[in-house]
């Protein structure tokens, strides 16, 4: 009567979904209902969010939107699967003011860090070597609207570059990062 449950990554990215699945073995499975439990940040209790109902094969899934890092658990009558924790990375967008800056210009670099995160610090990267980054500047996350946090801070640009902003994990969230954005210098 091995209960499983699996996730379809350990991480999703903030305003996504994650499918939770699994199966029940043993006689009987067909038809039998599973509830699923969760247990957001700061993680001190576990609430049913959902009933699925197991085919004929055993399988059950649902599919669920955490906002926050999450703690999810399966029941059938007595079994329970193992705790499954699920990551939520925030989204990060960069922008740049110039793409093609003189050399030793300052060029704007904002964006937003979604859900809200105000003074929390991010950090402008650029690309050293292929997975190498140095953070050039730090800038602290403010102004709240529409759920999110936006940043703004002027960098000066020498030579060409490759970009990113950086979000260090937190307890509620998983680290995360922005798409990169190449600057070249003329």
């Amino acid at each position: 009567h091995l209960m499983a449950s699996t996730a379809t990554s350990g991480d999703v990215k903030f305003g996504g979904s994650i499918t939770l699945s699994g199966k029940l073995t043993g006689p009987n499975k067909s038809g039998k209902a599973v509830t699923l439990s969760e247990d957001p940040f700061p993680h001190d209790a576990f609430a049913k969010v959902g009933t699925a109902t197991v085919d004929a094969q055993g399988n059950y899934s649902f599919a669920r939107s955490p906002t926050v890092n999450t703690r999810y658990q399966a029941r059938q009558g007595g079994l329970e699967s193992e705790i499954l924790t699920v990551t939520v990375r925030p989204r990060v967008s960069l922008r740049v003011g110039d793409r093609t800056p003189a050399a030793g210009k300052r060029v704007r670099f904002s964006g937003r860090i979604c859900p809200q995160h105000d003074g929390t610090s991010l950090a402008i990267q650029r690309r050293k070597a292929p997975k190498q980054w140095r953070t050039v500047r730090s800038v602290v996350a403010a102004g709240a609207s529409e759920g999110c946090s936006t940043y703004s801070r002027r960098v000066r640009v020498r030579r060409d570059g490759v970009y990113r902003t950086l979000f260090s994990a937190d307890a509620d969230h998983a680290a995360s990062r922005s798409r990169v954005r190449r600057i070249d210098v003329h």
